[in-house]
């Protein structure tokens, strides 16, 4: 009887760290199953397609968020400085073609603090807010009135204005474009993730076309 008390004992004492040790491992997995854990183990999606484009300007508007020296400047983004020249030849193709171009900045800046090569004319607006330009201004009215139902959307931050602004636009029932060589971050992996939200998010991505500067016409 003794023997069997012992025995007893010790397949109960095992059984209990058998158990202790199932549910330990259940709670760290538990545990794991959040974005930070599993941060260094995230792998990149494979990059988005980006896809030739072609607007009827009559029809199409341009964006240009925020390309003001606070926030476009070669101290803090010095990826927007590198974006300017691609952006002025969409901004002068779309002049030329006659597509209404709207221009957004930051809260306290000015017109004149947009980078000169893109400098707005006397009768292309301006609307200031944050990172939705459509919030608090005109914007959604000024479309309208031009009958415009596509926006190509370039400027800075990528994370910010535009984001947020393409997102309203598709929101609201737009066709957006989106050259990914024109919205710039300060740091790379910004510009990546606004990539894959702009084409994976809901109802965001069926309105939403990723291309390049060169490959609109």
């Amino acid at each position: 009887m003794k023997r069997y008390a012992i025995s007893f004992v010790r397949n109960a004492m095992i059984y209990a760290c058998l158990l202790i040790t199932f549910y330990a491992f259940l709670l760290s997995a538990v545990h794991a199953q959040n974005i930070i854990d599993e941060w260094n183990t995230v792998k990149a999606p494979a990059a988005p397609e980006l896809k030739p484009v072609t607007i009827d300007a009559k029809t199409t508007a341009l964006l240009m968020l925020d390309f003001n020296k606070q926030t476009c400047n070669p101290e803090r983004r010095p990826r927007c400085i590198a974006s300017i020249p691609g952006v002025k030849r969409l901004l002068a193709l779309a002049r030329t073609k006659g597509a209404p171009v709207v221009y957004s900045l930051s809260p306290g800046a000015a017109a004149a603090d947009i980078a000169q090569a893109l400098a707005p004319r006397a009768d292309e607006p301006v609307v200031a807010s944050g990172p939705d330009k459509f919030l608090g201004t005109d914007l959604e009215k000024i479309l309208k009135e031009k009958g415009v139902k596509t926006v190509i959307v370039v400027g800075t931050a990528a994370h910010g204005a535009v984001l947020y602004t393409a997102s309203a636009a598709a929101l609201r029932g737009f066709s957006v474009i989106v050259p990914v060589d024109g919205m710039s971050a300060e740091h790379p992996y910004a510009e990546q993730y606004v990539a894959w939200n702009l084409v994976n998010a809901p109802r965001v991505a069926n309105q939403t076309t990723l291309t390049k500067i060169d490959l609109i016409r």
